[in-house]
């Protein structure tokens, strides 16, 4: 397998996780208000999981 399909599954992989745990933490806090808020801080991470993968894969099709 290429490098780049590796890294692409991976990355999708991560935001999938993240967006899950994200989803769980939120729903199980049920009125704690931090819990929510965890889930929400980590709701954030998938976005930035995403855009962190976009830049990698911008710099390694420059090379080759």
């Amino acid at each position: 397998m290429k490098p780049d399909i590796i890294l692409k599954a991976v990355l999708i992989f991560a935001a999938f996780a993240s967006f899950l745990l994200s989803v769980t933490l939120y729903f199980q806090a049920g009125y704690d208000v931090l819990g929510r808020l965890n889930g929400i801080f980590v709701g954030v991470w998938v976005p930035s999981i995403l855009a962190l993968g976009a830049f990698i894969l911008a710099g390694t099709q420059r090379k080759g």
